[in-house]
């Protein structure tokens, strides 16, 4: 007998649906709140520019964001508009295509964050 990637476990009606990641029923699930909580941040949001691994091409990071995920979208929306770039959220990392610091910082202290440049 094979052993199978569920860990034995039975299939069964008492609770109902199961959490695949925490096998937990999903009415007393904890994964879904630990995703939606904000990230950890110093309150500090960090804006650098970065060219390393991208074929020379420099990109402006925004990093530190205390944000959940839809807000951060949000957010990550309003600056590439205000830049008139390209860019996308990966990891809780705003990236923005081109060298955009000067305008990302501006754009963060008119939103109310706390912003200063990191790198060189």
């Amino acid at each position: 007998m094979t052993s199978r990637s569920s860990g034995g476990l039975v299939y069964s009606t008492e609770s109902g649906r199961m959490c695949p990641d925490c096998r937990q029923p999903v009415a007393a699930c904890g994964c879904k709140a630990q995703a939606r909580a904000a990230p950890p941040g110093d309150g500090i949001v960090r804006v650098s520019r970065q060219t390393k691994g991208r074929g020379g091409k420099a990109v402006t990071l925004v990093k530190g964001l205390a944000l959940d995920a839809a807000a951060l979208a949000a957010l990550g929306k309003q600056l590439r508009t205000a830049c008139g770039a390209g860019g996308t959220v990966k990891d809780g990392v705003i990236e923005i295509q081109g060298d955009h610091c000067d305008v990302v910082l501006a754009a963060l202290k008119k939103h109310g964050h706390e912003a200063k440049r990191a790198g060189g």
